[in-house]
């Protein structure tokens, strides 16, 4: 539970969605549309970059 304190709502948030986004991806993947579940599965890897350099600017700004 100190873990989710830890990582904050707004890190928690950007994280569940990152799983949506990825279930979304293999779904259109599996379902014969392909192009767009490549698409969409980028997505995820993009938001988690924008989280790692917001967290590096925050961290070097102290």
């Amino acid at each position: 539970m100190n873990y989710f304190k830890k990582l904050g709502t707004g890190n928690l948030i950007m994280l569940m969605l990152c799983v949506a986004i990825i279930l979304v991806a293999e779904f259109l993947f599996l379902s014969g549309d392909r192009i767009h579940g490549l698409f969409v599965g980028l997505w995820a890897p993009t938001l988690l970059g924008i989280m790692i350099y917001l967290k590096l600017i925050d961290h070097g700004s102290r």
